[in-house]
């Protein structure tokens, strides 16, 4: 049980760390799948027909 301590807290510091490096440098943001600007392929994806745009 005395090992315990020294183990859990390393852990809380390694996350801690862990943490504030992915804020520094925006990692997930990086690797966000999301389109910024909605295409004509985007919009079949969201079940939007980009032919209907041209007909009118």
């Amino acid at each position: 049980m005395s090992d315990f301590l020294p183990i859990a807290i390393s852990v809380v510091v390694v996350i801690a760390i862990v943490l504030l490096i992915a804020r520094k440098f925006k990692i997930s943001s990086r690797y966000e799948r999301a389109p910024r600007v909605l295409n004509t392929w985007a919009a079949l994806d969201k079940g939007i027909d980009p032919t209907e745009d041209q007909k009118s």
